[in-house]
C-alpha cells in the first residue's frame, strides 16, 4: 500500500482492511503534556487512558493471526495499558529502551528517568519472528575467546547473538542528521530492529501516529510494505519529504551502476582512432 493519510486513525480506520496487517508499530503521545500541535497530549489521566483503549480496540483487528504488536509508553502509563493490552493479546516482552541521557541536571527529589518502556505482543503462538536478521555480531576478541573445539561452527559464534530487552540507543540530539522537528522522534535503529524480527518480506507495517515517518523509512529500507495516519499536517509534510529524499537517494549498488554506465558512455562516445602500421619505403 504505502500510503500515509493525513487524518485522525479513529476517523480513518475503515481505510485499512481487517486481518490485512502483519505488524502494528507505534510511539502514541504519553500524557506527559508534550506540544504535538494539538491537545493530544494534554488529556487528563482519566481522558488519556480512555482514548488509548480506544484506539487499540480500532486497530487490532486489523491484525493478521500471525501478527505482531509493539507500543512505545512511559512508565506512569506502561502498567495500566499492558494489563488492558494482555486481555487480548499476549505479552511476549517489555523491551526497556535505554536513551543513554547524559547524567547531568535532572531531579533532586526522585531517581532521573531516562527510559522508554516498549511492550511486544503477539496474537498468536504462531507469531513471525526473524530472530536471524537482527542478530549483533560478536567483536573479534569475543570469537577469538570461543576458539575451543566445542565452538567451532556454532551458528551463533558466527552470525552474533540474539539481542536483550534492554536496548541501548542513543535519543536522537539537535545535531543528529537523522533529526527533524518533532519532540519525541524516535531512532530508525530501534524502528528497524523491530520491522526486521516481526514483518516478513513484502509484509505490510501498520503505525497509527507516524510522526515523523521513522517507520515508513524503516519499511522502504528493508522491503516492507507500509500504512499509516498522522493527524499534524506539518508532521505529515516532513514525512512525505523524507520519503521522497529517501527514493531519491541512490543506493551504493545503483551508485556503482550509474558510475559503470557513464564510464561506458565516455568510452562510447570517443571518436575511434585507427592505427596503421608504418612500413618503409623500398
Amino acid at each position: 500500500m504505502n500510503k500515509i493519510f493525513n487524518e485522525d486513525v479513529l476517523l480513518g480506520i475503515d481505510k485499512i482492511e481487517d486481518d490485512s496487517i502483519d505488524l502494528i508499530l507505534t510511539d502514541p503521545p504519553y500524557c506527559l503534556g508534550k506540544d504535538y500541535g494539538n491537545d493530544s497530549d494534554q488529556k487528563s489521566s482519566e481522558e488519556y487512558l480512555k482514548w488509548t483503549y480506544r484506539w487499540i480496540d480500532a486497530v487490532l483487528p486489523k491484525l493478521k493471526k500471525n501478527g505482531s504488536f509493539y507500543i512505545f509508553l512511559s512508565w506512569q502509563y506502561s502498567p495500566e495499558i499492558f494489563v488492558y493490552l494482555k486481555n487480548k493479546l499476549r505479552m511476549v516482552n517489555e523491551i526497556i529502551w535505554d536513551r543513554r541521557v547524559p547524567s547531568m541536571g535532572g531531579s533532586t527529589r526522585k531517581f532521573s528517568s531516562v527510559h522508554d518502556n516498549i511492550g511486544f505482543f503477539v496474537k498468536s503462538n504462531n507469531y513471525y519472528f526473524d530472530i536471524d536478521s537482527i542478530r549483533i555480531p560478536y567483536d573479534e576478541e569475543t570469537k577469538k575467546a570461543r576458539t575451543r573445539s566445542i565452538f567451532v561452527g556454532k551458528k551463533w559464534l558466527e552470525i552474533g547473538y540474539n539481542p536483550k530487552d534492554l536496548w541501548s540507543t542513543s535519543r536522537i540530539h539537535a545535531q543528529a542528521p537523522e533529526r527533524e522537528n518533532h519532540p519525541t522522534q524516535k531512532p530508525l535503529e530501534i524502528i528497524e530492529r523491530m520491522v526486521k524480527a516481526s514483518c516478513p518480506k513484502n509484509g505490510m507495517v501498520f503505525d497509527p501516529f507516524m510522526g515523523t515517518g521513522t517507520t515508513a523509512i524503516a519499511c522502504l529500507a528493508n522491503d516492507k510494505q507500509y500504512v499509516g495516519f498522522e493527524i499534524n499536517k506539518d508532521y505529515h509534510k516532513i514525512i512525505m519529504d523524507r520519503i521522497k529524499k529517501y527514493n531519491n537517494c541512490p543506493t551504493l549498488f545503483q551508485q556503482q551502476s550509474q558510475k559503470q554506465s557513464n564510464l561506458t558512455q565516455d568510452i562510447q562516445s570517443q571518436p575511434c582512432m585507427v592505427f596503421y602500421k608504418r612500413t618503409n619505403p623500398n
